[in-house]
Formats: structure tokens, C-alpha cells, sequence
């Protein structure tokens, strides 16, 4: 994780590991008056690890979109969308990241057999930031997992969640087609 867009993380992690510290050094089993229970080197008694857990702050959750079920039923339809066979090249552009200037590579696979009968089936979505998810799907040729549990990411650009560059990329160097010329592109 990039501590530098979440610097409070470094911050509530020291300080967990500074209020435990203490209260480990003096656990023992054989430590305090009766033996059962825990003091500190100075002979107080120290909190129970788990009151420590407690007390410590947790982990912030990752930042997502502002209304998460929303957010994940257009990623969910956009994805599905992008990889439908009946839908057009152009269409497809505005569900990719930068499709503008990415449109003559998805030209150069909209004739290709494979690209008649493909489509996608999301499985999962993880928000990761609030303008990028995980995805994961699976990528079917004629209804038939040819990558099952596949990982990718969408984006969310101009108020739209699309499919990165970086999953088409991906597929692209996959596919090991060279016949588009456009593999550069990537």
C-alpha cells in the first residue's frame, strides 16, 4: 500500500506497536503476585493483550467510491458490456480507459473469430481507491471459461467506471496475436 496517499496508516500502526510493547514486555506466566496474572517491569499490572488490541486503533478501511453498490453495478455491467461481442467497437471505446486513443487496437480484434463469440462474467469487485477496483471475471469464448478467475482493474474516468488499458494490455500480450500491428499501442 502507498503509504504516501494514506500516511495516517504508518502513523496508527506505530502507535499500536508502542501500546503494545509495553504491555508484552510484561506478560509472562509467571509474573505477578499470584502468578496469573501480568505486571509491567515497574510491578503495575499491565492490561490483557486483547484490552491492548482493542484500544488499538484498527486499519482505516481502503477508501472506495462514495456509494460502493452503486459503483460495482456499473462496473459489473460496463465489463460485461466491453467484452459482448454484439456490442460495437465505438461503444467499447467509451467503456476503456483512454479508448479514444485505443480504438484501432480494439478495430484490429473485432474481426478476429475469437472476439465473435467472447464475453466476460464478473465474479468479484474490490475497491481499492476511490477511482480504481480489482476485478475479477471470467473471460468465456462461445458461453466456455477460457479464463476463469481472471484479474483485471477498471477506472473510473470522466464519472464512468471502464476496463484499464492495463487488463486490455494484458489480454493483449495474451492472445499473442500479432496480426493487429498495434501491439505497440501497449
Amino acid at each position: 500500500m502507498d503509504l504516501g496517499r494514506h500516511p495516517r496508516i504508518g502513523v496508527w500502526a506505530a502507535a499500536a506497536v508502542l501500546a503494545a510493547v509495553p504491555a508484552l514486555a510484561g506478560c509472562s506466566a509467571d509474573s505477578g503476585p499470584d502468578r496469573g496474572g501480568t505486571t509491567t517491569s515497574a510491578g503495575v499490572p499491565a492490561a490483557p493483550l486483547t484490552a491492548v488490541r482493542a484500544a488499538a486503533p484498527a486499519a482505516p478501511a481502503v477508501d472506495g467510491p462514495a456509494d460502493p453498490a452503486a459503483a460495482k453495478a456499473q462496473v459489473e455491467k460496463n465489463w460485461a458490456a466491453f467484452f459482448d461481442s454484439k456490442v460495437s467497437v465505438a461503444k467499447k471505446a467509451e467503456l476503456l480507459q483512454n479508448g479514444e486513443f485505443l480504438e484501432p487496437l480494439l478495430s484490429g480484434f473485432a474481426g478476429t473469430t475469437d472476439a465473435a463469440v467472447s464475453s466476460a462474467e464478473v465474479t468479484d469487485v474490490v475497491f481499492t481507491a476511490p477511482t480504481e477496483a480489482r476485478v475479477t471475471y471470467d473471460l468465456l469464448l462461445g458461453g466456455i471459461p477460457v479464463l476463469p478467475q481472471t484479474e483485471g482493474t477498471a477506472v473510473l474516468e470522466d464519472g464512468v467506471w471502464k476496463v484499464s488499458a492495463k487488463t486490455l494490455c494484458a489480454l493483449v500480450e495474451l492472445s499473442g496475436s500479432e496480426d493487429t500491428g498495434l501491439l505497440g499501442v501497449c
